[in-house]
C-alpha cells in the first residue's frame, strides 16, 4: 500500500517552478548523483506545508540544499521548526550547504550512502 503525506495543494505550482529553476548545487546533486541512484528520488516534493528539495519515499529520507539565505536568524528558526515537523512524520532530514555539493560532491555522496545504510539496517 502506498502511503503519501498530505500537502498543501497551493504548493504544487511553486514546486513545479522550483524544479524548473534548480540552483547550481541542486542541479549538481540531482544530475550528478540522485537521478542515477538505485533509490527513487523526487525533486521539490510538497509534504505538509513544505517543499522538500529531494525526497526518497521508500527510505523516508529528505535532502535539503541550503544557501546563504539559511544563515539569517529567522530562517534558522523556520528550518528548525520545519525539521521538527517533518521528523514527526518519520522523515529523516539531511542538510548540505551549496558549497559542500559544488566543491565536494563525492563526500556528500558518501554521507548520503552512509545514511541509507543506517536506514536499511538499523
Amino acid at each position: 500500500m502506498r502511503r503519501s503525506f498530505l500537502y498543501n495543494p497551493k504548493l504544487k505550482l511553486r514546486a513545479r517552478q522550483m524544479r524548473n529553476e534548480m540552483t547550481a548545487a541542486e542541479k549538481k546533486l540531482w544530475y550528478g548523483y540522485l537521478e542515477q541512484d538505485r533509490n527513487r528520488w523526487l525533486r521539490q516534493k510538497p509534504i505538509g506545508d513544505y517543499i522538500i528539495d529531494f525526497y526518497c519515499p521508500k527510505l523516508k529520507l529528505a535532502i535539503e540544499v541550503d544557501g546563504t539565505t539559511h544563515l539569517e536568524n529567522k530562517d534558522k528558526v523556520y528550518d528548525k521548526k520545519r525539521t521538527e515537523e517533518l521528523e514527526k512524520l518519520g522523515i529523516k532530514i539531511l542538510r548540505f550547504w551549496n558549497n559542500d555539493i559544488l566543491d565536494g560532491l563525492a563526500e556528500v555522496e558518501n554521507v548520503i550512502e552512509e545514511q541509507i545504510k543506517n536506514i536499511k539496517s538499523p
